[in-house]
This record gives C-alpha cells, structure tokens and sequence, in this order.
C-alpha cells in the first residue's frame, strides 16, 4: 500500500472505529447501514477522512478510514454521529420507537489504530536503529 503525502509529510494513518446504537438496540438493516455508510462519505472529506472499508451488525458498525497528520478525529466522530442520528431519524421515522429517548447512537466508540506492523516490531526496529551486528555504530 502506498503512503499519503501532503506538503510536508509522508504518511499512512488508518484507523477502526466501531460505534454502537444506544443501549444496543438492534436498528441497524441493509438500507440503515447504506444510508449511514452515504452521511460517511459526504461529510468526511472536510476532515481529510477516506472511507476505505465498511459493514454493520444490527446494533454497530464497524468503519476503516484513512486520516491525515492534521485529521481531528474526535471533532469529526462527533459530528458525523450528531448529523447521521438526525438525518436517519427524519428519514426512518419509524425506528425512533426502537431507540431509547430517540438517542441513536451510544457516546462512547472504540478507536483503534491499524498497521502492518505489530508495535512489537516497530519496537525492536528503533531498537536496533545505530547498530550494526548487535554493536552500537560510530
């Protein structure tokens, strides 16, 4: 996989975040999703953000998506669940009698960041930064 640049940077940032419905209820069909998978794409281009996998369960969702050096994860987590819970209500009225005081989504995500290389790797790599068989070089 090729890393992004900018104009300072080279970089290959890619994250999972799982969201939950509040209180787990079980909401989430093909259409949800779909639609929920639409409001992804549309708003995360303003927050440097690149959709690259994702699937539901019918009370989560699982996303991968590439960010930037200079992405405000946080800010766009919030922004993007704030206008999807109201865009899927007015849209799917009826799923507001599955959901706990119309909250749609949980407050809480899980984040996790992703790579190829294991942090046990990347340890033993800037460990071994300076030496040259086993030995520190001059």
């Amino acid at each position: 996989m090729k890393p992004d640049t900018n104009n300072h940077s080279v970089f290959m940032l890619h994250y999972h975040l799982i969201m939950c419905i509040k209180y787990r209820n079980e909401v989430i069909d093909d259409t949800i999703s779909n639609r929920l998978n639409e409001i992804f794409v549309k708003i995360a281009p303003a927050y440097n953000i690149t959709l690259e996998e994702w699937n539901h369960d019918v009370d989560h969702v699982h996303i991968l998506f590439r960010g930037q050096p200079n992405t405000e994860i946080s800010k766009f987590i919030n922004a993007y669940k704030s206008a999807s819970s109201c865009i899927i209500k007015k849209e799917f009225p009826e799923i507001r009698k599955s959901l706990w005081k119309e909250m749609f989504w949980s407050q809480s995500f899980c984040l996790l960041t992703t790579g190829k290389a294991t942090v046990d790797i990347i340890k033993q790599y800037i460990q071994s930064q300076g030496k040259k068989d086993g030995k520190q070089s001059n």
